[in-house]
């Protein structure tokens, strides 16, 4: 493939396009779920006909379902990118790869402001620097994970550190580094 291509496949992965990419030193998930088992169920969620790969479709669907346009060409070229045994789809260890090259540590002028509208996405009354149960319930849905509104809760709990309840950009950035 040519070196322009993969470039602009990576672009799609990088911390500052997508709205897709963990970090790469993330905190292990609420409920002493790892890394990895979050990174597989992150994965369920891409792979909607659970054949255990990701086709070119299912990558665009994903980046639809989170309000992005992605062409055809720019997500066979990141699956290309991407794939390591050449079937044109993307199993879960070239998921990993993908989530992880579009995760690395963003410069740190960067980081914040990318940081600052992943946030934006989760409040619940844009503008008022909170996290409720209810704004975390409701982006999840959105992303397709239903949880009860306990689970929510649960979640804030695990990084609310003034104990209010809500997280807010402090919180959620301690949380997120």
């Amino acid at each position: 493939m040519a070196s322009g291509v993969k470039s602009k496949a990576a672009r799609w992965f990088s911390p500052k396009r997508s709205k897709l990419s963990l970090p790469a030193d993330a905190p292990p998930a609420p409920g002493g779920r790892d890394g990895m088992e979050v990174l597989w169920e992150v994965f369920r969620h891409f792979d909607q006909d659970r054949d255990g790969r990701i086709s070119c479709n299912e990558l665009r669907a994903s980046f639809v379902s989170i309000g992005e346009e992605m062409p055809v060409a720019a997500a066979e070229a990141a699956i290309a990118d991407l794939d390591s045994d050449g079937d044109r789809l993307l199993d879960f260890e070239d998921f990993v790869r993908l989530m992880e090259r579009g995760g690395g540590k963003a410069a740190a002028e960067g980081e914040e402001e990318e940081l600052r509208k992943a946030f934006e996405m989760f409040e619940a009354v844009k503008g008022s620097g909170r996290i409720t149960p209810r704004g975390l319930q409701r982006m999840l849905s959105r992303l397709g994970d239903e949880r009860s509104m306990e689970e929510c809760k649960g979640m804030i709990r695990a990084y609310d550190l003034d104990g209010d309840g809500e997280l807010d950009f402090h919180e959620f950035h301690q949380m997120m580094n």
